[in-house]
Parts: C-alpha cells; structure tokens; sequence
C-alpha cells in the first residue's frame, strides 16, 4: 500500500458528513464578543446536523493588529487559552469537530494557526506555514508541517488562507490519504481582480480540491477591519472541484452547509476508467513533490 491508497479507519465505514463554513465577522480586541458569537454559530451549525465546523482566521482576535505588543496582548496559549477552552466546551456538548483560526501563543513566539477539536477535545494545532504582508511583523512561519488529525470518519488536514496559494501543501495532505481540507481564511482582494470574476481564492481552491481529489472547506470573514476589507465569498469544494455550497455573499455574515460523501470522495479521485489524479504522476520525469527542487531527465 502505497500513501496515496488510505483505507478507511480500522472498523469504519464511509458515513455521510454534513460540514459547515461560518462566514462571520470578527472585530480586532473584542475576543470575549467574537468567541461567543463564534460559539453560538457552532451551536446554530450542530442542530443542523453538521459533524464539521470550520471558523474564520484569527477569529478570536480580529486580524488587523497596530503592533506585535498588541497581538501578543490577543494572543492565548493553545489548547489552555479560555477561547480555545470554550470552543471545547461547545465541541463536547454538541458533539461536533471545530476547527478554528486563533492567535497562538507559544512563550515569546506567535502562530497565525487553528486549534482542531473533536467532541473529546483538543486534537492539535496547525500553524500557518505562509505568512501574508503584515503578519510578517506579527507572526514566525508555522513549525510542525502539515499535520494530519485522523477522526472515527476518516482524515482531516488544515490549510490557512495564503497557505491555499502553494499547490505543495495540498498535494502533501492528499499523499497523506486525507478526505477534507479545513481552511479558516481571512481573503482580501486581490490586485487586478475583475469586477465580474469569481475571488482568486475560490478559483484557486477549486483548481487544487480537483488536482488532488480533496473537499475543502473554506469559512472567510467579512467586513472591513482598520481599513482593510475581507472579500467573503466562502465556499464548500467537493472533491471534483466544483463548489458544493456557496461562494457566499461578499459582505454578510452566512453559515454554508453542504453534505460530503466520504466514499464518493475518494472515488472522484478516479477521473475515469483509466485516470487516477495521484496515481497518474509521472515519477519518472519529475519529483514525487513539485517545488522539491529535483527535475529528473530520461536519457
């Protein structure tokens, strides 16, 4: 068995899953506020049925930091901070996993990162690996890779916002055999972005779920924060590519649903009879990972 061929989790089945993206709307300082919206939105997401929650970037915090003192001032350790304390509380009552994008604290160090947890607690954390404009003057690069939370329905990987713009780091998730990508973001437009064109982000996203076969899960934020806007538009991407809820609106906080078949998931893989889209990678012409550096050549 190769890493590109998972199989379920010993003794499970493929069950169906409801995911929801919480498109909200975050505002910087007010973190007691923003979690208890936050955690009214999980709740509103669990009695819809949903098994997934997936929170904006820095949804605790707000985004638009003045200075590092000022984020290191927002920032909680994780998971023994009191905002991811009260996404576990709320995990456990309402039996769901929540993925949600927190100011890290670790020592003198921060992380633009996501607490990951399950009805049984926290599971980890992933910490952004790239950094946008200013969080270059917040933030270190995130330092424990691309980790992977094995659930009793199958796997799940973490990506954050910029992170989506690197094809590597999806296509490590997908060699990994994991089922669906959690990407709390906070997206701003893009420079030379048309009017009457879909976000960027959305393009990219749907471009990647069908390279790798993936469901990602995208929850954005809205509004404008210190001057910078956020664009919205989250978006639910089965694993052919094509959106299975949203992109939302642009400037109204929503909560998309969509219901994720984990067998057909993995089964869209399989473009057709003959092509599978890990499996068709030319190992013999370039790398196992693109950017690894190493172009090989057939003499």
């Amino acid at each position: 068995m190769t890493s590109t061929d998972k199989v379920p989790l010993s003794g499970q089945a493929f069950p169906d899953l409801i995911v929801a993206s919480v498109q909200m709307e975050p505002r910087v300082g007010h973190t007691a506020a923003n979690v208890a919206c936050s955690v009214e939105r999980i709740e509103q997401a669990a009695a819809q049925g949903a098994s997934i929650v997936v929170l904006p970037e820095l949804a605790n915090s707000g985004y638009v930091f003045e200075s590092r003192q000022e984020a290191f001032a927002l920032a909680e350790t994780v998971p023994g901070g009191p905002s991811t304390q009260a996404w576990i509380d709320v995990a456990r009552r309402c039996k769901v996993h929540v993925v949600a994008g927190i100011a890290e604290r670790g020592g003198t160090r921060l992380y633009n990162a996501a607490a990951v947890i399950g009805p049984e607690g926290w599971l980890g954390t992933y910490r952004k690996l790239h950094l946008w404009g200013d969080e270059h003057l917040f933030f270190e690069a995130g330092n424990n890779g691309v980790p992977v939370f094995d659930t009793e329905w199958g796997r799940l990987g973490v990506l954050i916002c910029y992170d989506g713009w690197f094809p590597e780091v999806y296509r490590l998730l997908a060699r990994q055999g994991v089922d669906i990508v959690c990407m709390p973001t906070n997206w701003v437009p893009m420079p030379g972005q048309p009017a009457d064109q879909p976000a960027m982000a959305t393009t990219l996203v749907m471009a990647n779920a069908h390279s790798n076969g993936l469901s990602v899960v995208c929850a954005d934020r809205v509004g404008t924060e210190r001057g910078q806007a956020f664009v919205g538009q989250s978006v639910i991407v089965g694993s052919q590519g094509w959106p299975l809820a949203g992109p939302a609106s642009l400037d109204r906080e929503e909560i998309l649903y969509a219901r994720i078949n984990l067998k057909a998931s993995r089964q869209g893989r399989h473009l057709n009879t003959f092509n599978h889209v890990l499996r068709d990678r030319r190992d013999d012409v370039y790398d196992l990972m693109p950017g690894s550096g190493r172009l090989l050549s057939r003499h």
